[in-house]
């Protein structure tokens, strides 16, 4: 059978370019290396029998805020979102804690002297998304929106440090600490407020949900759909040369630069070529998986009832942590994101026990062991956390790019964010989705707009594909 197009890799932007492309009549195959779908949204029982753990992606506030999620129905083909009663929560040594709730004015409230100062930071990005997520979400391009762009720019091209001086307390530049910190960049760089203001709203657009059963259900539904539509989709198929490729018109390659370069770099021009060896990594990470016999004991109730908890505690310590990642240093308070999906999803765990799911950011490719750390810091804001402990399951920077040749040296990002390469991923161009090749693009999290369970990247760079056409 020919196809008019070929995908490579079965992560959400992978199946993001197929869908987009069999929508308007191509036939399309996608081809994964793995024997299961779903890149960053796989599920597994990686414990005890009957624990279920999200082996990358946990919580999902940009599905919701996705336009090319949105545009799609796949509650009817499986797809069950669980909204936690707190989205976010972020504990201090004192026992307290800064919230992200529903709503603006709740959240804003518990800040006290600083309830305008966050309104202002984050109000005009919630009241505005439908009108700014076609643009924030996109490569480089003259905006739809141009005031309003400007206007989020303005403070989204700061600092993640700069941003902090707009808050007076402790509460409030932590919480902003715990947002600031998904991007993976020091907080004294351009461009790290892009990604805290965008999670920030997405709390009050949105809410940060899970997904009922584990992340596996994201790709799950979007195979069921793309399959309803007369796509095909092969498992356990390693492509190592696009020339074992069947003709096609289009080959959409969901894969990092460096693996662009192994599987068609033959094909590019020397100039391309060299433009993507000088692509840049960011920090890796250390993830654990917990079996627990009972629920995540933190000291204070409202992280009980949060679906992520981001545990730092000051900003100050936050922002030392974080920088240690790029100065290729191991902290031993580091920045650990932690997700309790088991107290709202009964499935993913047996009657009685839990489920606790965390990782950390080390120095890109770092191997040390970081579990004792990590633990450390769950049993300093949930003491008797580790006497829970029945069952665990890790993986360092090394074994994350096993696990998914996306992530070089264990960065999920699929790439640094920084200023340098925020409009530049993979490389300087008109089209960052086209390659030097005639036909073959990169749909991957290494272009624009980057890392994150939205499937903007593979949208993109198929609607690039199918103007070309």
């Amino acid at each position: 059978m020919s196809y008019d197009a070929i995908v490579v890799g079965a992560g959400p932007n992978g199946l993001a370019a197929a869908i987009t492309l069999q929508q308007q009549g191509l036939q399309v195959l996608v081809l994964e290396a793995g024997d299961t779908i779903g890149g960053g949204t796989r599920t597994k029982a990686l414990t005890l029998p009957g624990f279920r753990h999200d082996v990358c992606s946990a919580i999902h506030p940009m599905l919701i805020m996705s336009p090319f999620f949105r545009g799609l129905s796949l509650q009817d083909y499986g797809l069950e979102l669980i909204y936690p009663a707190v989205a976010a929560a972020h504990p201090f040594d004192d026992g307290s804690a800064a919230v992200l709730q529903g709503s603006i004015a709740a959240t804003a409230a518990a800040l006290g002297p600083d309830a305008a100062a966050y309104a202002d930071l984050v109000g005009p990005v919630v009241e505005h998304w439908n009108e700014l997520s076609g643009d924030i979400l996109a490569p480089f391009h003259f905006p739809r929106h141009p005031w309003l762009m400007a206007c989020f720019g303005l403070t989204a091209l700061r600092s993640a440090a700069a941003v902090a001086k707009r808050f007076r307390t402790t509460a409030a530049k932590g919480l902003w600490a715990g947002m600031a910190a998904h991007s993976m960049l020091p907080f004294h760089y351009l461009s790290g407020a892009a990604i805290g203001i965008i999670l920030s709203a997405a709390g009050h657009v949105a809410g940060w949900p899970l997904v009922k059963g584990g992340s596996q259900g994201i790709a799950d539904a979007m195979a069921a759909y793309f399959l309803s539509l007369g796509g095909k989709i092969e498992t356990g198929i390693k492509v190592e040369n696009v020339d074992q490729l069947p003709p096609a018109r289009l080959l959409m390659l969901d894969v990092s630069p460096r693996q662009l370069i192994a599987l068609a770099g033959h094909r590019f021009s020397t100039g391309y070529t060299k433009a993507l060896g000088r692509y840049r990594y960011g920090p890796g990470v250390f993830k654990i998986d917990w079996a627990l016999d009972g629920p995540v004991p933190f000291t204070n109730p409202e992280c009980r009832q949060a679906g992520t908890v981001h545990l730092g505690n000051t900003f100050a310590e936050i922002a030392q942590a974080e920088r240690a990642n790029w100065q290729n240093e191991i902290s031993q308070k580091p920045f650990v994101l932690f997700a309790q999906q088991s107290l709202f999803d009964q499935t993913r765990a047996p009657q009685g026990h839990h489920t606790a799911w965390g990782y950390c950011h080390v120095p890109n490719g770092n191997t040390t062991d970081m579990t004792a750390i990590i633990e450390n810091q769950v049993e300093r804001f949930a003491p008797g956390f580790k006497k829970r402990v029945i069952g665990r399951h890790v993986m360092n920077a090394a074994d994350m790019q096993q696990y998914n040749a996306n992530y070089i040296g264990g960065d999920i990002n699929g790439g640094a964010i920084d200023i340098g390469q925020l409009f530049t991923r993979p490389v300087l161009s008109t089209s960052p989705y086209r390659t030097s090749a005639k036909g073959i693009y990169l749909c991957s999290a290494s272009t624009p707009p980057g890392g994150g369970v939205h499937g903007m990247c593979g949208y993109h760079a198929a609607v690039q594909a199918l103007k070309d056409l």
